[in-house]
């Protein structure tokens, strides 16, 4: 199983507002950076094989790479055009998502618990699984993924009126693939691309995928796990305050090699 972290994003609603310019999966929380927390779960769930989409100042990236000392390689893919949409980005990383196997799709800037990561990765067989907190906030904010019958319908921040659906939740922003609907996945992203639409975020792209493979998708829910996504200055106070004080400690389970 392959990880996809997409931390190529400039974070512009979370700088512009913060002051401060650097990549949010920089970002701090008791001295561990986010992106360290990610590889530490990842690994502890098993999954060593990460690849990393960057764009904004990538050489800071880089520079928490080395002082992290991870001890698997991490590929890095480049975005230049990050201004642009993260349909763009996973664009970039087209190769990881077709070299075959299951593929976690990964959003950088969330913070969340071992419990979150857990029922994705959960089985050795290839499974295409989203996840869903059905504990969230109203509003034009959160990205609702609405199912009916246990199947996808949608995935927007705002809905259709009329919208059918029976349950209804906030997407984590982690989807695994299998390598069918990694590569097909694939295809949607390049076409997005070629019609001059690589300024959209990928969960349109995602959206598409949902509303033609629906029935191939499992969902786990998570309601009740500690996550959040960071997008503005408040959602740093509300991780430090709030979920991170619920997070439990990793323990990995990858055994590291004796010297």
């Amino acid at each position: 199983m392959r990880a996809i972290i997409l931390a190529a994003g400039l974070g512009l609603r979370l700088q512009q507002q913060a002051g401060e310019q650097f990549p949010k999966c920089l970002l701090p929380f008791e001295g561990v950076s986010l992106l360290e927390r990610h590889l530490q779960l990842l690994e502890a769930a098993g999954v060593t094989e990460v690849v990393l989409a960057l764009g904004f100042q990538p050489e800071q990236v880089d520079a928490e790479l080395k002082r992290i000392g991870w001890p698997h390689p991490v590929e890095t893919v480049l975005n230049t055009r990050f201004d642009l949409g993260s349909v763009l980005t996973v664009h970039c990383v087209a190769d990881a998502l077709t070299r075959g196997g299951d593929v976690l799709l990964m959003d950088a800037d969330v913070l969340y618990d071992e419990r979150v990561l857990a029922p994705l990765v959960a089985g050795d067989a290839p499974t295409n699984r989203l996840l869903i907190d059905r504990d969230f906030e109203a509003g034009d904010e959160p990205v609702k993924l609405c199912l009916r019958d246990g199947v996808p319908v949608e995935l927007r921040k705002q809905l259709a009126v009329g919208l059918q659906y029976d349950t209804i939740g906030e997407s984590v922003g982690f989807f695994r693939l299998n390598e069918a609907t990694a590569k097909r996945f694939a295809q949607i992203v390049a076409g997005y691309v070629d019609s001059g639409r690589a300024n959209l975020p990928h969960e349109e792209a995602v959206r598409d995928l949902l509303l033609e493979r629906g029935p191939e998708f499992d969902t786990a829910d998570v309601t009740g796990a500690p996550w959040i996504e960071i997008d503005f200055p408040n959602d740093v106070v509300r991780a430090a305050e709030e979920v991170l004080p619920q997070l439990r400690p990793v323990v990995s389970r990858v055994k590291q090699p004796t010297l």
